[in-house]
């Protein structure tokens, strides 16, 4: 059974910097594309990054690009999002799910994301940014 498990989230002042991390068990990750979601309370859970399967290529949300790194380290079955000047918009819990399906194309600005597709979703780590 694909599972995801995300860890890293805090605390954090505005401008302040964050990782946060998203280990898979049951499978191996580097056969899928995955994303990072996060959900604001009372807000519908967005997408805001994803990385390739194939070349490690990624798409950012523009309200993240810029500020927002994702990667992947196969040898530890394990995506990152590493989270720099962060704003207190940037609150929510974040997840990371996996395109269970392959039809996202991950490249950069001609990134085709389908965040329907993404699924076996963690419990969520909380990010809170304020002073």
């Amino acid at each position: 059974q694909l599972q995801l498990v995300e860890s890293g989230g805090g605390l954090v002042q505005p401008g302040g910097s964050l990782r946060l991390s998203c280990a898979a068990s049951g499978f191996t990750l580097d056969y899928y594309a995955i994303g990072w979601f996060r959900q604001a309370p009372g807000k519908e859970r967005e997408g805001v990054s994803c990385i390739s399967s194939s070349d490690g290529s990624t798409y950012y949300a523009d309200s993240v690009k810029g500020r927002f790194t994702i990667s992947r380290d196969n040898a530890k079955n394990t995506v990152y999002l590493q989270m720099n000047s962060l704003k207190p918009e940037d609150t929510a819990v974040y997840y990371c799910a996996a395109d269970r399906t392959g039809r996202t194309v991950v490249a950069g600005s001609l990134s085709y994301v389908v965040w329907a597709d993404f699924g076996s979703w963690g419990q969520g780590t909380q990010v809170t940014v304020s002073s």
